[in-house]
Formats: structure tokens, C-alpha cells, sequence
């Protein structure tokens, strides 16, 4: 399942640096890909090393390196690591990036960090987070935190649709897996993937944090997201998008903010 994951991932890759969503000619020029969101939440960076798992082909990595951290990438793509080694070396930036599975991140990468980043789209290509949490605890220096923005379980109850029916379970019952045309970024893409994937409820999340030794700082369930890449959605006056049948009825991101004890 998760080469089935992989070769999806490989596929995206280029599909994606030629998005709107991405916008990477706008990212040349200067943009960020970060949101105010994440920004709030992981505050000040500079001179700070960070450490953004499960990276795609590193934008937003790349931007941490711009706001004044030392920023490693992880993603375990090589299309989306080799691209962003290019943007990384094109643009002058000096981030590192390391191709790998979060899950075996340490094998290959001993240093701590201060700052450990994740986010939208990311656990649920993982079937237990316990072993996620263990490499986020050892990947930190003492007193240093975890900060991730993600989709809200609810989104994949749903996924899909104005209608807000459920379609999957809200716990991890085993492995979701479908077969796709196109790509959230660019829904006519000619590629077809078979992928995998598994839900996770917020107890999951927090309690494999806490059971690695992370101390909860933050959680927050918000009504928006940031990106529009599921159907129904409309753009607000704060540059959220939420369903626009029924604006903040349901949560759609969730951010966490955990420290380890120093």
C-alpha cells in the first residue's frame, strides 16, 4: 500500500508545480506558501532549526528557510524530493531535503531540531500514529515543539460533495482504499492513482503525542481551510473557504501545538 502511495505521489509531483494552487513561478518571484495560520502558530524561525515531514516538494519548507530557519524537508517521493532540490539549489536557499518514509526518518537523519512542522493532507497516509509521535518526540531537542495544521476528521468522513453526507468512518477502522483520475490540484490531470489511506480521529492525534512524551500546548478545530480543494466550497472575507450550503456548520482544520519537556 504504501508503494501504491508513492507512485501516486511521484505522479502529482509535476502535475502540481504546474498548478494555480501551487503557483510556482509566483513562489520564484518571492511568495510564500505559507498561510497566516501555520505562521501564527510556529512564530519566529529565525536562526531556528526546523525539521517539515512529509514536505511534497518543499515550498513550504523552502519559505521557512526564507523567514530565517535552517529547514530540512522529508518527503518520501523521489520526483517531489529531486524538485525540490532543484528549487532549492536554483533559488539559493541552502535548505536540506532527504528522501525517506516519516516512519523510518531517524535511520537517516540523527539531528534534533527546535521546531518539528507538518501539515494539510499529511496523517492520513499513515495507519497507526503511534510511531509518527516517536519520531516527532526524537526529533526534537528538549524544549523544543511540534506544531502542525491539518484537515479535520470531519473532511474525511465527507471528502467530497456540498452535502456533507458520510461516507467513511471517523475512526481508523483499516485502510481506505480507492482508485483517483486527476489530482486535488488539477482535477482533468491525466494521471489515474489506486492509493491508501486511513482516517484518524483527534484522540488518535493527540494521544500519540502525549503517549511519546509531548506535552500539549494548543488545539484548535476551525471552520475554514485555506485551500480550495473540495467541492462546494466558497471563498469568505477572510480568505477561508467553507462549504457554502452550510458556512461553519462542520470543522475543517484542526491545528495542534505540543512541546517536549526540557
Amino acid at each position: 500500500m504504501f508503494e501504491d502511495n508513492r507512485r501516486a505521489w511521484d505522479q502529482r509531483v509535476q502535475v502540481h508545480a504546474q498548478s494555480r494552487l501551487y503557483d510556482v513561478e509566483g513562489f520564484k518571484r518571492g511568495n510564500s506558501s505559507l498561510n497566516p495560520y501555520e505562521l501564527g502558530l510556529v512564530g519566529d524561525v529565525e536562526g531556528r532549526r526546523l525539521l517539515h515531514l512529509q514536505c511534497h516538494f518543499g515550498l513550504d519548507t523552502l519559505s521557512w528557510q526564507r523567514l530565517g530557519a535552517q529547514a530540512t524537508g522529508v518527503d518520501f517521493s523521489s520526483e517531489a524530493i529531486a524538485l525540490a532540490r532543484e528549487l532549492n539549489d536554483a533559488l539559493g536557499l541552502g535548505a536540506t531535503f532527504v528522501e525517506s518514509d516519516v516512519l523510518a526518518l531517524r535511520e537517516q537523519v540523527r539531528e534534533t531540531f527546535d521546531v518539528v512542522f507538518t501539515s494539510y493532507g499529511v496523517i492520513g497516509w499513515l495507519p497507526d500514529l503511534k510511531p509518527w509521535g516517536k519520531v516527532i518526540a526524537e526529533s526534537l531537542v528538549p524544549g523544543g515543539r511540534f506544531v502542525m495544521a491539518e484537515f479535520h476528521p470531519w473532511v474525511w468522513m465527507s471528502q467530497t460533495g456540498p452535502d456533507l453526507r458520510i461516507r467513511y468512518p471517523y475512526f481508523n477502522r483499516g485502510p481506505i482504499s480507492e482508485e483517483w483520475e486527476g489530482t486535488y490540484a488539477d482535477r482533468s490531470a491525466p494521471i489515474r492513482s489506486r492509493e491508501h489511506g486511513w482516517n484518524h480521529s483527534l484522540a488518535d492525534v493527540v494521544n500519540a503525542l502525549i503517549g511519546a512524551g509531548l506535552r500539549l500546548e494548543r488545539l484548535d478545530e476551525l471552520d475554514a481551510t485555506p485551500y480550495d480543494i473540495f467541492e462546494g466550497l466558497e471563498r469568505g472575507e477572510d480568505g477561508g473557504y467553507r462549504f457554502k450550503e452550510a458556512p461553519g456548520l462542520v470543522p475543517l482544520t484542526f491545528g495542534i501545538v505540543a512541546s517536549k519537556p526540557g
